[in-house]
């Protein structure tokens, strides 16, 4: 039988970066982008704050979950205003870990909370559709560059 500090540590492969978002101001809309730089206060040009929640990830295989419980057929990662959108890795798995980004490293800190502003973007029930989904909040280890497509990795 395999230990269970190995199997926690034990993932099917490297995830990836799909889609990078910069809020310039509180409530403005999102930008995305193809390549950011990410410093220790988090994505320059976003309105974000330093800390345990410079940098906001969302795992994209919730997107058609939210979406469904919120009555819509799609969803685009923008209205929900996190950051980072992330296929192909667990990333509540990481946070005992952290995370590597091409060459940045993010501490997975907090969940990220949604906000009482899901209901007028998602319609009635948009607040709980999002809860137990909305990603995770992160600081800021290594600062580096990223762009679409890299891989995301554990930091062990």
């Amino acid at each position: 039988m395999t230990p269970l500090a190995e199997l926690r540590r034990s993932f099917a492969g490297p995830g990836r970066l799909d889609w990078i978002g910069l809020r310039p101001a509180r409530k403005a809309v999102l930008v995305p982008v193809e390549r950011a730089r990410i410093t220790t206060d988090g994505l320059d040009g976003d309105h974000g704050r330093p800390g345990k929640r410079a940098v906001t990830l969302l795992q994209a295989e919730h997107l058609p979950v939210i979406a469904a419980l919120a009555g819509r057929k799609d969803l685009p990662p923008d209205l929900l205003r996190r950051n980072l959108v992330i296929s192909g890795i667990n990333l509540s798995a990481l946070r005992e870990f952290g995370l590597r980004i091409g060459t940045v490293r993010l501490a997975v800190e907090v969940p990220c909370a949604p906000c009482s502003r899901m209901e007028q973007v998602l319609g009635p029930g948009g607040y709980s559709a999002l809860r137990g989904h909305g990603g995770w909040c992160c600081s800021v280890l290594e600062p580096g560059e990223i762009s679409l497509g890299d891989p995301v990795s554990p930091d062990f």
